[in-house]
């Protein structure tokens, strides 16, 4: 069975969103990014595992596949050229109630109850699933006990305010899978649900 992981960038005080207006993320969906070639290999090197992502309708929205598709067809020397091409290889699900059809390539959109869909697509064979959306996707997959492991990327960065993905409820224990610090000031804690 198909693990679900949920990979969010938060702050050092929880918090994933911010006034638009202050860049606080290490690495944004631009070409610009602070994070040190080690955290780059590492995180590419769990992505191999990674066959289908599953997004929120948000942020496909946003330009996430387009941004990835675009940058996939950079030169190989591109220092995102092997994230973007495992973006574009994968199998990409759109979550949402409201679009009937995708707009992306190599995208399907999936319109049921969330709970269902997401129980589907890990019963299928392959590698697994990774979960990228704002605080109120990552919130209901958290509420609906679907997450499998938690792979918290801490920015060096304090928000005060903000939305949060625990919100909603959800497991009240996680046990630490692993947790490595970075030379960017990025540390990344993976945690499963406990129990």
């Amino acid at each position: 069975m198909k693990k679900l992981i949920l990979q969010m960038q938060i702050s050092v005080d929880g918090f994933v969103g911010a006034d638009a207006h202050h860049r606080w993320q290490l690495w944004e969906w631009g070409d610009e990014s602070d994070w040190d070639a080690e955290l780059k290999a590492d995180f590419n090197a769990v992505f191999e595992a990674i066959d289908t992502i599953l997004l929120s309708r948000k942020m496909a929205g946003e330009g996430y596949l387009n941004h990835w598709g675009n940058a996939a067809r950079k030169f190989p020397q591109d220092r995102f050229y092997a994230f973007a091409q495992r973006i574009v290889e994968a199998e990409k699900v759109v979550l949402s109630a409201r679009l009937k059809a995708s707009r992306w390539e190599r995208a399907r959109v999936a319109g049921g109850e969330l709970a269902r869909e997401v129980s589907a697509l890990k019963t299928g064979e392959g590698g697994d699933i990774a979960a990228f959306g704002g605080a109120g996707f990552a919130s209901a997959l958290i509420a609906a006990g679907l997450v499998d492991e938690f792979q918290l990327f801490i920015n060096p960065a304090v928000l005060g305010s903000g939305r949060r993905i625990f919100d909603q409820g959800g497991f009240g224990r996680l046990k630490l899978i692993s947790s490595k610090a970075y030379a960017c000031g990025m540390v990344v804690n993976r945690y499963a649900p406990a129990g």
